[in-house]
């Protein structure tokens, strides 16, 4: 049990930290309105590293369903967890975002456009296209698992050689929210990189129940998309790192 309440707390962390910079950058009379994609790319980074530092060291603060799939499909991660790792992790980024709802309660009606208010909750591709849009969802997501696993794996051969095992393992956290924030700025334009289900669909069904003024539809068409192909990246970016030996 302990394990399901550390990845719902890890994922309402990332999605409070991470929903939030959105919201801070997205809506009206916010300090930080117009700050930008590199604001929200390393508000995103920050994010994760402040989850996987704060449940890490209980459930490995996988905080996304794509890298649970991904590490049991190759046998790091035992298949009788996942459902409720899953499950966990979409309650967690609910709150999250319910959480950034609340933040920013004065903030949605001074915003009239009801595509910023979603995409504080949700990604939104620029341009519209299911294939592109799925290949890149697709690929951002198998690089951040193949990248969790190169980083994770180099930490522990350095504790390993006795170079220092604190610092490897301290230094993770930093490091996984370091590839997040390059995965947002070199792959994120095209959809908002969701690589993950749980940070999409959590937030998503927030925006979809909460009375948020002149909010719109929630895009439920596009929805699926940011739900299965970071699925199938976890598992591709998972089999390429464990093919090509890395780790062994």
């Amino acid at each position: 049990m302990e394990v399901y309440l550390a990845e719902f707390v890890g994922t309402l962390i990332l999605c409070l930290l991470g929903n939030g910079v959105v919201a801070a950058v997205l809506l009206r009379k916010s300090k930080a309105e117009n700050a930008g994609w590199i604001v929200i790319t390393l508000g995103w980074g920050m994010a994760v590293a402040i989850a996987v530092y704060a449940v890490g060291a209980i459930s490995g603060a996988h905080i996304n369903p794509a890298v649970t799939v991904g590490l049991a499909s190759v046998g790091a991660f035992p298949w009788s967890q996942v459902p409720g790792y899953i499950i966990a992790q979409l309650i967690g980024a609910f709150a999250g975002a319910v959480l950034v709802y609340f933040v920013y309660l004065q903030h949605w009606k001074e915003t009239a456009d009801p595509t910023l208010k979603l995409g504080v909750f949700a990604t939104i591709p620029e341009i519209r296209n299911v294939a592109s849009n799925f290949i890149t969802e697709v690929i951002a997501t198998a690089m951040l698992v193949f990248g969790v696993l190169a980083i994770v794996s180099n930490a522990q051969q350095f504790a390993n050689a006795d170079m220092g095992a604190i610092f490897a393992v301290g230094i993770v956290p930093l490091i996984v929210g370091f590839l997040v924030l390059a995965i947002g700025l070199s792959l994120g334009g095209p959809t908002g990189y969701a690589i993950n289900p749980a940070r999409d669909l959590g937030p998503r069904i927030a925006h979809a129940l909460l009375p948020i003024p002149g909010k719109g539809g929630s895009d439920w068409s596009y929805s699926w998309i940011p739900i299965v192909a970071p699925l199938v990246g976890g598992v591709i970016g998972a089999f390429l790192y464990q093919l090509l030996g890395f780790g062994s």
